[in-house]
């Protein structure tokens, strides 16, 4: 192919993970499964919510909070990056707030070269209750403020991340892209309701791919969560999905049918708010 010739495909791959309490265990599998995914031509790969940490309690993650630009997690990424050569979505990790108490879990990704590209901050925080089932993101983190669109040299990706999947105006801030990316955490109990519906969802209303990234099992800490990380196309149709446990999910982003899903049903075109 010619250097200067737009690329028409290319290939990711979506880490799925059940995080313990111990950043080193996770780092371990995180090192494993993103070798694993360039060794089988992986060229974006994308890791879950929480990845380095699913602690015992909510405020376990505070105590492994870095400062943007430097610490062990940020520098695992970035080398990581640079050993495999892919465009590397570090899911999130915890990074020190303004607030006392509270951290910002936020998506960093990194370039090839292991440079951060960019970084985003999770702007809705999960929030729900339902008999002995509570949670309240709030207690520990601050949300973001900025939407964040990573430019790679084959594709436009918008970045998310959980809770913002039930946000389409979100979507819609971005602008247009190649790519969504959605790295999750979802609880059993709202992904079995939502997580598929509303992957397809924001697939199919921006005419892009979605990329996601899910936790997925029984944590050490007993939390349940759903799993079924999965590559969707602009049409809505799942063209990958791991279930449940470990793995891997991957698939090839093809730019020539999005162009072509676009410009059969011109939906974008149609806006008029």
């Amino acid at each position: 192919m010619n250097a200067k010739e737009p690329i028409k495909q290319f290939q990711v791959a979506a880490v799925q993970m059940v995080s313990t309490p111990e950043p080193a265990h996770n780092c371990q599998t995180v090192a494993r499964r993103v070798r694993e995914a360039a060794a089988a031509g992986a060229q974006l790969v994308l890791l879950p919510e929480y990845w380095p940490i699913l602690g015992r309690t909510e405020h376990d993650k505070l105590e492994i909070a870095e400062r943007s630009g430097d610490g062990p997690l940020q520098n695992f990424l970035a080398d990581l990056a640079r050993e495999c050569k892919v465009w590397l979505l570090g899911g999130t990790l915890p990074l020190v707030s303004d607030q006392p108490g509270k951290v910002l879990n936020s998506l960093m990704a990194y370039a090839p070269d292991g440079a951060l590209a960019t970084r985003y901050d999770k702007i809705h925080l999960f929030g729900f209750t339902r008999g002995e089932e509570s949670y309240d993101e709030s207690r520990t983190i601050v949300p973001g403020a900025e939407v964040a669109v990573l430019q790679t040299p084959f594709a436009r990706v918008g970045l998310s991340i959980c809770y913002d999947l039930r946000f389409p105006e979100l979507y819609r801030a971005m602008g247009q892209c190649d790519l969504i990316v959605m790295p999750a955490a979802f609880t059993a109990t709202t992904g079995r309701a939502h997580w598929e519906i509303l992957l397809r969802a924001r697939a199919i209303e921006n005419q892009c791919f979605v990329l996601a990234a899910a936790q997925g099992g029984l944590h050490p800490n007993g939390r349940r969560t759903w799993g079924h990380s999965m590559l969707v196309d602009p049409w809505g149709t799942v063209l990958a999905q791991l279930a449940e446990g470990e793995g891997i999910v991957s698939g090839e982003v093809n730019l020539d049918a999005m162009t072509g899903i676009r410009a059969s049903l011109p939906a974008l075109q149609h806006r008029t708010l």
